[in-house]
């Protein structure tokens, strides 16, 4: 009984002696994050130097360039480009809508869904059927839908405290509703804003055909303008309203592109690896400040905190800015399928695409309640200080959601900052660079610098 006593001592001792070793540790991490931090300045290159950065655009070539040379400046072990085609997608001219009541046209802002075609060259006009989900637009059906132009008004439900969860649960109607009005006979869709601000500015973002299915336009009014159209068919009668729009854009062959990836080699584990990325394109209508321009820059600036303390890290830790998430994701397809090919053995991923906000912590994808409640037990009091402890069950991201299918053992990992301002700027011309706090930004470089430290040094097998 004795020997076991002397033995638990032993291992709290030795428990305690790593605690505060990690913990010293990670402050090193964030002294430098908050005092040399450089992701905000190399945030504000990317965003007004370059701009934006969608797939096949000249813009996302020259952010290729610009990143790994970044990269290399950094020093470094490897620094080196993926191929991988990309969609290629034109918005064209600015898109034009009215609402059409009576003899009076009331502009309204608008944009077109990313991936839609265009409208004929003189525009659409024809009568409007409001709808406020999939399902409602299903029990309508063709005799009512045919020949009109479905307006999906479903809102962001406010009621979620994690915003996330509320653009999750509107998103559908972007993403599928287009294709299920045109199944219908529409001849064309418009979407409200997928966003949790009461504003005029719309919100982009990709929406799917389905094969077989006539293509129809498809494109984004602004909140603002959602409300107006809809009081207007309430108030009056129906064949009175109209709606006009006209949008020019096109899509050509896919294009050649890159993702860009820098790596530190382990010191101990050369071939087992710790993923840390986010995309480099974005929509077209701004600069993609943090959507996600935040997240690449804050993946470099984990690596270069690393080289910066003096931290060789045992297993080999990667920033991948990944190429296409926003309308194809082929960039993480790409990633995941060379890993397997390569027949590389990787212990997590972490995403950070949810902008550059005040890091609350993160969630764990697919992972058993005990494992999250392991790993509350032996890092939550390390992150506490800095207020990044949330440790949760939740998703990982689109980027690196491809790597489950190719190792399934990897743990996937979404950094999860304060969500409350993200979708009032998310895929609309907001996103631009002065919407970006330096310290919000520095501190989740630092969160996830520490976190990509504790699995490295005491893994996930919990």
């Amino acid at each position: 009984m004795k020997k076991i006593l002397l033995l638990s001592i032993a291992l709290l001792s030795i428990t305690l002696c790593s605690q505060a070793q990690d913990s010293v540790q990670i402050r090193k991490f964030y002294d430098e994050a908050l005092v040399n931090g450089q992701c905000y300045e190399n945030l504000r290159y990317l965003c007004k130097k370059i701009g934006q950065r969608l797939s096949g655009s000249a813009g996302a070539a020259k952010s290729v360039d610009w990143s790994k040379k970044l990269m290399e400046s950094y020093g470094f072990d490897k620094v080196y480009l993926q191929e991988v085609m990309v969609p290629h997608w034109l918005r064209g001219a600015k898109e034009q809508a009215y609402i059409i009541d009576g003899k009076k046209r009331i502009a309204v802002p608008l944009v077109a869904l990313g991936m839609s075609v265009a409208t004929p060259a003189a525009g659409i006009t024809a009568n409007i059927v409001e709808v406020r989900s999939i399902k409602e637009l299903d029990a309508l059906g063709e005799s009512v839908i045919k020949g009109k132009i479905v307006f999906f008004n479903g809102p962001f439900d406010q009621r979620f405290i994690e915003t996330g969860a509320g653009y999750g649960a509107a998103g559908i109607q972007r993403f599928a509703g287009p294709a299920a009005a045109a199944k219908y006979g529409a001849v064309g869709a418009i979407v409200r804003s997928i966003s949790s601000a009461l504003d005029d500015y719309p919100h982009t973002g990709g929406t799917v055909y389905v094969d077989g299915v006539k293509k129809i336009p498809a494109a984004a009014i602004s909140t603002l303008a959602a409300n107006k159209l809809s009081n207007m068919l309430r108030l009056r009668k129906l064949p009175l309203i109209k709606f006009y729009f006209k949008q020019n854009c096109q899509t050509l062959p896919d294009a050649k592109s890159y993702n860009v990836i820098g790596e530190i080699t382990g010191s101990e584990n050369p071939n087992k690896f710790i993923t840390v990325g986010g995309h480099l394109d974005s929509w077209d209508l701004a600069e993609g400040a943090h959507d996600d321009g935040t997240g690449v820059m804050q993946s470099a600036e984990v690596l270069r905190i690393f080289k910066a303390t003096g931290y060789r890290p045992k297993n080999s830790v990667r920033a991948v800015f990944f190429m296409n998430e926003e309308n194809g994701h082929k960039g993480g397809i790409k990633y995941a399928e060379l890993a397997a090919a390569n027949k590389e053995e990787h212990i997590a991923a972490i995403e950070t695409d949810e902008g550059g906000f005040t890091p609350r912590g993160f969630s764990f994808q697919g992972v058993s309640a005990d494992f999250l409640k392991d790993i509350n037990k032996k890092w939550k009091g390390l992150l506490e200080p800095y207020e990044a402890d949330r440790l949760v069950a939740g998703g990982g991201g689109t980027d690196i959601g491809p790597l489950k299918e190719t190792i399934p053992s990897i743990v996937l990992i979404g950094f999860r900052p304060d969500s409350q301002r993200y979708f009032d700027i998310h895929h609309s011309t907001n996103d631009v660079f002065e919407n970006v706090n330096k310290r919000e930004l520095e501190l989740g470089a630092a969160a996830i610098t520490a976190l990509v430290y504790l699995i490295d040094q005491h893994g996930l097998n919990f």
